[in-house]
């Protein structure tokens, strides 16, 4: 089926093929695309990835206030990410349907009312916050938007940087680790949660002003063709990558806050600035992991990054100080970012015309595998009195992933067709 990226020559003829199969010369990427929607992609993602993990930095003083468990506190920061992940799967649809700017304008809006009737009603049950973590789960499902947003404008060569550039987006976990304890030492908690409207109300004005989406999308499919998809083995290889580098990037996103309190005896405040450290790491290398595997291929990219990560979360469980510990979550974290990155260069030079849905069922692959990483730690604790066993099972995780990834990579680059490296 042919691809759908756009040229700025406007040529038809040549919008199926890659520039060298077509006769032009490379356009250098920020010619080749839509800087605006860039733009607005990455201001959209990064505040909806602010308001997901929001209930992370704020268990600690939350579990205090309603008497949580170790397992509850675990479920409560692992449910935004669950609800995020199959919601993705929505958007997918929606983005095929009626373009990724109006699905992206309608998203926003859901939060912005569910986080304002959370902060003026107020939260006092643990089922409570379930309920908000719902909620949030429609920021979580962002992700499916915002590449597609981003990733139509870009032809096959320039697709990593741009997937990587939107999806840097979820360095909004920064902002979240950073400014949600010190706010709600100031201001209490729950008035948190009415304080991320205001930016969140911002942020939707630009993205409206600014995001447009790109010309000659690819036509509406059934969902019969939805379904086919899942009968494609590349489609539950890509899905699979994505849930370990993903999944263990924002199952530590939200974990860290407790960690760091009960491991170490932090103060959320100072767990916040840990969590935000690291989880600046992950964001910052995302666009930096599209380009590396641009450059050297997406395959070799992710073998690297499930090896690193795997010997970093070994590390951490033995970790025997919070020094020692920061510095492996760093090195853990600067990995699977390059691995988000990695996989969503390898996404579009497979399913570019299925983009959207792709982006949807990838995603909730790394949603539920962030989902499993948050939980699977509270039920650690809680179980074994140590948060290791958790790490452990994830860093073999990892590790299965590397000896997947070899198993496939001769089959792809046999049989894929594409203009970019794989």
């Amino acid at each position: 089926m042919a691809t759908a990226y756009w040229r700025p020559d406007g040529d038809p003829a040549s919008a199926d093929l890659p520039a060298e199969a077509s006769g032009e010369q490379t356009v250098s990427f920020w010619k080749a695309g839509h800087p605006p929607t860039l733009i607005a992609a990455f201001l959209y993602f990064d505040l909806a990835f602010m308001v997901w993990v929001l209930l992370g930095p704020l268990a600690p003083e939350i579990a205090a206030t309603l008497g949580l468990t170790p397992a509850q506190k675990g479920l409560m920061v692992a449910v935004p990410t669950l609800a995020g992940a199959l919601l993705r799967v929505v958007n997918g649809l929606l983005v095929d349907r009626i373009g990724p700017k109006r699905s992206g304008a309608i998203n926003q809006v859901v939060v912005i009312l569910g986080l304002f009737f959370a902060w003026s009603m107020g939260v006092s049950s643990f089922g409570g916050t379930l309920a908000l973590g719902v909620i949030l789960g429609f920021a979580g499902a962002s992700f499916a938007i915002a590449l597609p947003l981003a990733s139509r404008w870009y032809p096959a060569e320039h697709q990593g940087k741009a997937m990587g550039l939107a999806g840097m987006g979820n360095s909004g976990t920064v902002l979240a680790s950073l400014f949600a304890p010190t706010l709600a030492k100031l201001f209490g908690w729950n008035a948190v949660l009415g304080l991320a409207c205001i930016p969140l109300a911002v942020v939707l004005v630009v993205y409206c002003a600014l995001a447009k989406d790109a010309p000659n999308p690819p036509a509406p499919r059934k969902l019969v063709d939805y379904a086919a998809l899942l009968r494609q083995a590349d489609a539950w290889w890509l899905m699979a990558f994505y849930a370990v580098t993903f999944g263990g990037f924002v199952g530590l996103a939200a974990s860290l806050p407790i960690y760091f309190t009960d491991q170490f005896g932090l103060s959320t405040v100072v767990a916040g600035y840990c969590t935000a450290g690291c989880v600046f790491a992950g964001s910052l290398v995302r666009p930096m992991g599209g380009a590396l595997a641009d450059r050297i291929g997406g395959v070799k990219a992710l073998m690297m990054v499930y090896a690193v990560a795997a010997v970093a979360l070994v590390g951490v469980s033995q970790a025997p100080s919070l020094a020692a510990a920061l510095a492996l979550f760093v090195v853990a974290m600067l990995a699977l970012g390059t691995g988000n990155g990695s996989v969503f260069q390898l996404v579009p030079q497979r399913f570019q015309a299925e983009i959207g849905v792709m982006t949807g069922l990838v995603g909730m692959a790394g949603g539920i595998g962030g989902f499993y990483l948050a939980s699977s730690l509270g039920l650690a604790k809680q179980f074994t009195g140590s948060f290791a066993p958790g790490f452990l099972i994830f860093a073999g995780l990892a590790v299965v992933a590397l000896a997947s990834v070899a198993l496939v990579k001769a089959r792809w680059r046999a049989t894929w067709t594409t203009g970019a490296r794989i």
